[in-house]
């Protein structure tokens, strides 16, 4: 008899084959190719994904590609005539010698390293008897055409999984050609000759390619350098079967349909401009860093979450996005996480309960299981047999009274573990950080209580020690998982600034740990610029403080704290106003602190409204990705208008635009503000916010000098109101 174990195993051994295959339908199917920011990200039908690229600076060296709009719709061509070469040589009764246009593209993989292109089919074909060669006088009878492919020293060699070589005719066997000097031996088939018993026994049919009327082998090893040519023996059939065919083509992809075997070049008339070849390429040609050593010049493996793996089949290596992470390893954030939890197949089919995170998930068995539904089967903590020997009422109190004593000493097992993870013995040693217990927290994370919400986490309001704070709960690994968040936040516990919000203390006890800050009352410049329930009126000197003050707390980060901060989301929603309205620097949930001797850092993200295009092009967040940040802000002060990333006409455009034609751009003011004699001071507002925006950063001021400047125009606005 078959036990419920034993009919698990062989599912649990199946389990991770399984998933592969689905991952690699996730990475191959719903992928999200992704061109370099500002680049063209689709030709017709076909997307462009970095290394390709349309335009100067948007692909990577050897991968440009040209997109033809004079067809409908457009089609995608390799630009590099120089190391790809598809030549078609055709003879025909006037000596006649053809070469191809630049290789046509069907799609293009990054997940997999490869791309579709259309490749020629070779003939022979035979107009009489008697006229089987080319006379040199032009009076043949018999033409024919054969294809050499040659990427020269490209990244692209032609693949050996994913072709065939294919025969079509009565007598026909097509060649292969290796362009290696003999170390690769030719390949080739043939298609029967012997037209009796193949009528009369074995007939040709659709769909069957194994000999007769068509042959295919398989290719054994990929080439750099082929040439794909037809020859035949003579035949006395020429006039119902005038031309024999040869193609290297993507495997599966063509089915024999015998009508392609008769009339003049039939086969070769269906498929004008070509059959599906797939191509293998290369990143770069070295092969990849040694472990613990330096990437190469010109690395292409650049995204969080990807690996580099060394060529099969030409120099160089390919970068592949790692296990449970799909997208484009390209470019900087393009892999991104599988959830696993979503796909159709659900990898906890044994009795967990799917739970996502990043770079993988978890099984964990129900309430009253045992075991892990990833590495085996949930069984009951208590067994069928056992629950009946105990019994009764006094059973079903036993086994209630010892669940929740296995669950009480789980949780605080898993609260000690947190604690540790999270710096807690670290943060015992400081004593300006006062660290909270759930319970301390818990009357305050209430839904009542909750006063914002972002893809960061949820805020609440509530009172602690007699103080009002805003706790703010991060999501579930958003946050480091070592002692370095337990650093970070004692250093954030000592800047003390008068523009920047106080860190009162943390809960270390949970996954993601919860910060607790001072609250301000009035909420955030965003509410109170945009939100019409809150919106308050703010004359051009309450702007203009805010303004000034919120740059003193961003130039103390920058360059007066003991370990330099750079803040990484400036935005409207990220500065307070207490009851004063004066503003106060928050969200430090995304900042990244740096050593006095480094210039920048990678992996931060922030509100795309309000991100440095140099950020995102490049990877690299400094100072002068703040004071662009800062420069939107500015805008937004003097115009009221919300910052909008995909508006075809934003704020940002319109007052770069105004002063590239070295106009005025008195139009985007707010109304409110832009009285006359104002004028002159929102120009120069604007025209600092413009150099904030440089997309050259050794132009944008500092955000010193930008508080600096703005104090400035601060004093000189106080001289004026006092001298009228």
């Amino acid at each position: 008899m078959t036990t419920p174990s034993s009919q698990s195993l062989p599912q649990m051994l199946l389990l991770p084959a399984i998933l592969l295959v689905i991952f690699a339908a996730v990475a191959e199917q719903q992928q999200h190719p992704v061109p370099r920011p500002g680049c063209r990200d689709k030709c017709g039908d076909i997307t462009i994904p970095f290394p390709f690229g349309i335009g100067n600076g948007c692909y990577r060296d050897g991968f440009e590609v040209i997109c033809n709009d004079s067809f409908i719709p457009p089609r995608a061509f390799l630009a590099d005539n120089r190391t790809i070469n598809l030549e078609r040589s055709f003879y025909d009764d006037r000596g006649y010698y053809q070469s191809s246009p630049p290789l046509e593209l069907l799609s293009i993989s990054v997940a997999t390293s490869k791309v579709r292109a259309y490749a020629a089919v070779s003939y022979r074909c035979s107009l009489n008897m008697t006229g089987r060669t080319v006379s040199k006088g032009g009076e043949g009878k018999t033409f024919f055409m054969s294809q050499h492919i040659n990427f020269g020293n490209s990244a692209f060699a032609v693949s050996a999984a994913r072709n065939v070589l294919i025969g079509v005719g009565q007598i026909v066997e097509p060649v292969l050609v290796y362009g290696n000097g003999g170390s690769v031996p030719n390949l080739y088939c043939r298609t029967i000759s012997e037209r009796r018993y193949m009528q009369r026994y074995n007939p040709v049919k659709n769909g069957s390619c194994e000999g007769r009327g068509c042959c295919e082998t398989t290719l054994l090893h990929p080439g750099k350098s082929l040439t794909v040519s037809v020859t035949e023996e003579d035949d006395e059939w020429w006039e119902l079967y005038p031309c024999s065919y040869a193609m290297l083509v993507e495997k599966s992809w063509y089915s024999f349909f015998t009508p392609d075997m008769s009339g003049n070049k039939t086969l070769h008339q269906r498929f004008l401009r070509g059959v599906p070849l797939v191509l293998d390429f290369a990143a770069g040609n070295v092969s990849c860093p040694a472990e613990g050593q330096p990437p190469p010049p010109d690395y292409a493996c650049i995204s969080q979450n990807s690996s580099c793996a060394d060529a099969t089949v030409t120099p160089g290596y390919v970068c592949r996005c790692s296990g449970n992470y799909t997208g484009n390893p390209h470019i900087a954030h393009g892999c991104q996480d599988i959830d696993e939890c979503k796909l159709p197949e659900n990898p906890c089919s044994n009795g967990g309960i799917c739970k996502n995170r990043p770079g993988g998930y978890d099984c964990p068995c129900k309430f009253g299981m045992k075991a892990d539904g990833q590495g085996g089967t949930c069984t009951h903590v208590f067994p069928p047999a056992a629950m009946a020997t105990v019994g009764g009422i006094g059973g079903i109190l036993l086994m209630a009274i010892i669940t929740f004593l296995i669950i009480l000493h789980k949780e605080k097992k898993k609260t000690k573990e947190f604690y540790k993870k999270n710096g807690g013995p670290i943060l015992e040693q400081a004593n300006t950080i006062k660290l909270f217990t759930k319970g301390e927290l818990k009357p305050i994370l209430k839904n009542s209580n909750l006063i914002g919400k972002g893809c960061f986490g949820e805020v609440y309001k509530g009172l602690l020690d007699n103080e009002q704070v805003a706790i703010k709960k991060p999501i579930n690994g958003s946050v480091q998982e070592n002692d370095q968040f337990a650093n970070e936040v004692i250093i954030q516990s000592q800047v003390i600034h008068k523009n920047i919000v106080r860190l009162i203390g943390c809960c270390l006890e949970v996954d993601a740990p919860m910060l607790v800050y001072e609250f301000i009352s009035q909420g955030s410049l965003h509410d109170i610029l945009h939100d019409n329930s809150k919106k308050v009126a703010l004359n051009l000197d309450a702007r203009l403080s805010i303004a000034a003050q919120s740059a003193d707390g961003l130039a103390y980060m920058h360059s007066q704290a003991n370990t330099r901060i750079l803040h990484g989301d400036v935005k409207p929603a990220n500065i307070l106003l207490d009851d004063n309205f004066a503003p106060k620097i928050s969200d430090f949930g995304i900042s990244r602190l740096l050593a006095k001797d480094k210039e920048h850092t990678g992996s931060v993200i922030g509100d795309m409204n309000y991100m440095d295009p140099v950020y995102l092009q490049e990877g690299l967040l400094t100072e002068k990705s703040d004071v662009y940040s800062f420069g939107v802000v500015i805008l937004e002060l003097i115009s009221s208008r919300r910052a909008i990333h995909s508006e075809t006409n934003g704020v940002v455009k319109s007052f770069l635009e105004a002063h590239k034609k070295q106009k005025k751009a008195t139009e985007f003011f707010d109304k409110e503000i832009a009285i006359p004699e104002d004028l002159e001071l929102l120009d120069s507002l604007a025209s600092m916010a413009v150099e904030c925006l440089s997309l050259d950063v050794d132009q944008r001021p500092t955000m010193m000098e930008v508080a600096e400047q703005l104090h400035k125009l601060s004093r000189s606005r106080k001289v004026q109101d006092v001298c009228h």
